[in-house]
């Protein structure tokens, strides 16, 4: 073979090489990105040939399949009470990518999650058949904050403190999630719906954190007990009223004049919401401690998954003492989720120690087994000592019983509360933030729930807008229903 041929055939195979590695590649790297790509019609086509999985309230479904009429989608997704759900369940659509439980468990509910593959599933190729997602949810609960919060923008939370399961977790206005299963019709509903100024796709109680204001309270409150800044909540405080902020000559008031605020102990400063008391205490305690304590209560924990990934509660950071001293009545660049408010409340409820959040209790396969128990994995953390816990609990019981938080009071039950008024616009010049965050305690069976709401917007004037008259009745619904349920 003379050396004209020689090289020639050396190209030839290396030419044959490099498609091949090329081939190989596109079959089994690029192939793969197509398949798992979310436009890829063929996955669709894939997930909607047979019904999906369920997502179970209360032993029973809450979520289900139907058959279209006729085109290459087979099934698609049906919702029980959808509007109730839709903050737990998300939506499941044939032209959307699946959002909330949804989403989080959409290999369980499709059947290809690799848990629910049998020996004969891996010899035929065939899918698996689907698993079901098993809530915390307690119907009645997630009920009563829903037509509590009625046409009011806004949320709540609510939590067994003793365990972590989240009983309710409702945002309005809500929306129905059927409304963008099918893809014939889910564009007309998705142009509605992401045009509402209301936005009612967002989940105001996971994932829109806002000004938490007297609320946060709580959280000083706790840093200054257990810095030992003030040995009990009720040794007087040195808090001149009005106080004047760190390095300005702006003086900082009460909402009521009248309030004994000055000098007040932490308990009658929750009762009154005395906005000197606490502006001073964050000064006095410095950035740093409230910062400290605020995270272990979980602020500024951008991994709050339960399992839907929360927004992350912001604490802020490099302030101006006259900075910190507002951040210690909510305000400055503090922002809370209703679940993260929600979360203060259960571990100050439960002794001091937080268990971990999850709306979720278990996954199974399509007979009824077990592939994951949140309820046994669920953590526990100690957030303060059970003595600051103590004290709290009998400070907020007192606002409930004698202070701003009346409106909570639940015969035959343990009520503990905070209100919360937050400042909203650019000199307070928008409707402010609602809140109430509080515990209650059953006097017959010792059953404990932990509830936040926020209320966003409501009908009510200005002038009647407050933690106690538009939050606190709808704290008191669903803590009703959590005790006697």
């Amino acid at each position: 073979m003379n050396k004209t041929i020689r090289r020639a055939s050396v190209f030839t195979l290396l030419l044959v090489f490099t498609l091949l590695i090329r081939a190989t590649w596109v079959q089994f790297y690029e192939g793969r990105a197509l398949a798992d790509d979310k436009g890829n019609r063929r996955n669709a086509i894939e997930t909607y040939a047979e019904p999906l999985g369920n997502i179970v309230v209360a032993g029973e479904s809450v979520t289900g399949s139907a058959r279209t009429e006729g085109g290459d989608l087979t099934y698609r997704r049906t919702y029980e009470n959808g509007p109730l759900y839709a903050a737990v369940t998300g939506y499941a659509s044939q032209a959307y990518a699946p959002t909330q439980l949804e989403g989080i468990y959409a290999g369980l509910l499709n059947g290809t999650d690799p848990r629910l593959r049998t020996v004969m599933d891996t010899v035929t190729g065939r899918r698996a058949d689907p698993g079901n997602v098993v809530t915390t949810i307690d119907p009645a609960v997630q009920k009563a904050a829903y037509e509590a919060l009625g046409d009011k923008k806004g949320a709540a939370v609510a939590i067994d403190p003793q365990t972590g399961r989240i009983l309710a977790v409702v945002s309005t206005p809500s929306y129905d999630p059927e409304s963008l299963t099918d893809a014939n019709t889910a564009g007309e509903a998705w142009e509605r719906l992401t045009g509402d100024p209301d936005k009612p796709l967002t989940n105001r109680a996971l994932r829109q954190p806002l000004p938490p204001g007297s609320t946060f309270k709580l959280v000083v409150a706790a840093a200054a007990l257990e810095e030992g800044l003030y040995a009990s909540v009720d040794e007087r405080t040195d808090s001149p009223d009005p106080y004047t902020l760190p390095g300005m000559v702006t003086d900082l008031t009460n909402e009521n004049p009248d309030a004994p605020c000055e000098d007040a102990s932490i308990r009658v400063a929750l009762q009154y919401s005395c906005n000197n008391v606490f502006a001073k205490m964050a000064a006095d305690l410095g950035e740093d401690t409230v910062r400290e304590t605020a995270e272990r209560f979980g602020f500024n924990d951008g991994t709050q998954d339960v399992p839907v990934r929360a927004h992350t509660s912001a604490y802020p950071s490099d302030m101006e003492p006259s900075q910190t001293a507002l951040t210690g009545i909510g305000q400055f660049d503090v922002t809370a989720t209703p679940l993260q408010m929600a979360m203060v409340s259960a571990a100050i409820a439960n002794g001091g120690e937080l268990v971990s959040p999850h709306m979720v209790g278990q996954i199974t396969d399509s007979g009824g087994d077990v592939l994951r128990d949140y309820d046994d994995a669920a953590g526990t953390e100690r957030i303060v000592s059970p003595s600051t816990a103590e004290q709290l609990r009998s400070a907020m019981e007192t606002v409930v019983d004698e202070g701003t938080g009346s409106n909570a009071r639940i015969s035959g039950a343990t009520v503990g509360g905070k209100t919360g008024t937050a400042q909203h616009g650019e000199n307070n010049s928008e409707t402010p933030y609602a809140w109430f965050t509080s515990y209650a305690t059953s006097g017959s069976s010792g059953e404990q729930v932990a509830v936040a709401v926020m209320v966003e917007q409501s009908d009510a004037g200005r002038s009647e807008v407050s933690g106690n008259g538009l939050a606190a009745p709808v704290a008191k619904a669903v803590m009703e229903a959590a005790l006697r349920d």
